[in-house]
């Protein structure tokens, strides 16, 4: 009876362990366009570190801590113009922000039975990509998925960090300008399948670009900062999206 238990013991630590492993691969694997992504943009980064009086591996360590390409910038920028503390820390609050929402729509996609410290794990891996891919996940979430993806994608964007502030200044400027746009086509990658499936998802898709549009040149709505700007209409966006395109619980798509 004991050896019974005991083999039973073992095979579920097996088929759990090989699971974990299963989803942390996948991960990986949808990690490697966004770590190419990273890295090309990064540069760029590395050259506003450097202006600033950032050394190169004072600026990887950044990009390896913070994940975020607006708060970094930011930063960089503020330290370049000898800003206090004090709007160091408002700046980086309100740029990276958004990164709230992300992580509590994440914590409703994860598998049963995830801990606080591997939700906590979870926010610190969050960024625009890796949330994206993440979501779109189509069973619950393992967090080893999560993981995967932001040991890959983070390596390029530390290592291009780390490249830009040593050569970012020997490029000419036509190429920095294409290595800042190439993230937008990467992020624009990660809805687009789901709004080629979805009509909900391409209306609204084509209401956020309207939208935020229209408050980048609005009067008033304009003078907002652009982290502000950003959360009021996710939230705004989103529920109404809850609202009107409420998603059916398995139960009451199984009894239709």
């Amino acid at each position: 009876m004991g050896c019974a238990l005991l083999h039973d013991y073992i095979l579920r630590k097996f088929y759990h362990i090989m699971t974990r492993k299963k989803w942390f691969v996948r991960g990986m694997r949808a990690g490697i366009p966004i770590s190419l992504g990273y890295f090309a943009v990064s540069i760029a980064l590395g050259i506003a570190a450097k202006n600033a009086g950032i050394t190169s591996w004072q600026a990887a360590l950044t990009s390896l801590l913070i994940n975020a390409s607006a708060g970094e910038y930011a930063g960089f920028t503020l330290i370049a113009a000898s800003a206090s503390y004090l709007e160091v820390t408002l700046m980086e609050a309100v740029a990276n922000a958004r990164y709230l929402l992300m992580s509590a729509a994440l914590s409703q996609k994860l598998k049963s039975g995830v801990g606080t410290v591997q939700r906590l794990l979870l926010g610190f891996t969050v960024t625009d990509e890796i949330f994206g891919v993440s979501i779109a996940q189509p069973e619950p979430l393992d967090p080893c998925f999560t993981y995967g993806c932001f040991i890959v994608s983070t390596a390029g964007w530390t290592s291009g960090t780390f490249l830009g502030a040593i050569l970012g200044d020997i490029l000419p400027l036509p190429v920095l300008s294409a290595l800042s746009v190439a993230l937008y086509g990467m992020f624009v990658s990660v809805f687009v399948p789901e709004a080629k499936k979805s009509r909900v998802v391409l209306f609204l898709v084509l209401i956020s670009f309207a939208l935020s549009a229209a408050a980048t040149y609005l009067p008033l709505i304009s003078e907002i900062p652009e982290g502000i700007r950003v959360i009021v209409l996710t939230v705004v966006i989103s529920l109404a999206a809850a609202i009107l395109f409420p998603i059916k619980a398995k139960k009451e798509e199984e009894a239709t």
